[in-house]
């Protein structure tokens, strides 16, 4: 197994795998980090997962670099990656009409495909999350159908609403809050996926899987007002892959 240990200052190092965004870099990423959090390890603060690589955070008072990694060291010697195992898919309502997709005209013309086959390609399967990152809750998907690929708006907007749903290149993703950004947006999800009141803030974590379903507006409408009630609480499948 590759991998190798980069030094960020005197709080923080970064285990870094195989250079490249696939489902076993994933898994190594996961595994580790679960590893850590299990272990407890004294002087450890908080860990950061990325697409191929596991940022460990720590007080150096506590612990030092070359205690660390050597502890780090013993855990990834630890890891046993399965070509199939148990994971969490969260089942996301998406509204794929009107306002609440401003893009999907362009994505049909750069794809070629009707409104329909859209959402029936983006709602055919599940979504790896490789990591977390840009906003509070902002899920990198990897897996979409190539036939979806659609390149980010040439000026991205100054604000993008809540719960926006949209295409960015290879990728697909949902915005947690309002915010800019330059992904194409085909849909809207009721669910909030980041929730700053709540112990556990985000949904989901890196290595789960999000897939999404089509509900018509009076769904959605129906949805939201069940979120903004707390009568509405996602929910996941644990499933082999």
């Amino acid at each position: 197994m590759e991998y190798s240990f980069l030094p960020c200052g005197d709080s923080a190092v970064t285990v870094l795998f195989k250079k490249e965004i696939s489902k076993e870099n994933n898994a190594l990423v996961t595994s580790l980090d679960r590893l850590v959090i299990d272990r407890k390890i004294k002087g450890v603060t908080e860990t950061v997962s990325a697409f191929s690589s596991l940022t460990v955070f720590y007080d150096c008072t506590v612990i030092s670099f070359d205690r660390l990694t050597k502890k780090l060291s013993k855990l990834i010697k630890k890891i046993r990656v399965e070509s199939e195992r148990r994971v969490r898919v969260w089942d996301i309502p998406v509204c794929y009409e009107g306002e609440l997709s401003p893009d999907m005209d362009n994505v049909c013309a750069h794809t070629g495909l009707t409104r329909d086959e859209v959402i029936t390609l983006h709602t055919s399967k599940p979504y790896l999350i490789y990591m977390l990152g840009f906003l509070p809750g902002f899920a990198y998907l990897g897996g979409m159908d190539e036939r979806l690929f659609t390149p980010r708006l040439k000026t991205p907007r100054l604000e993008i609403f809540e719960g926006a749903v949209g295409i960015g290149g290879e990728q697909t993703g949902i915005y947690p809050m309002a915010s800019p950004g330059g992904w194409q947006l085909i849909g809207k999800t009721p669910v909030k996926v980041y929730d700053k009141s709540k112990s556990e803030p985000i949904l989901y974590k890196a290595g789960d899987y999000i897939q999404f379903f089509s509900v018509d507006y009076d769904a959605f409408c129906d949805i939201q007002r069940r979120v903004e009630s707390g009568e509405y609480t996602p929910e996941f499948r644990e499933v082999t892959l």
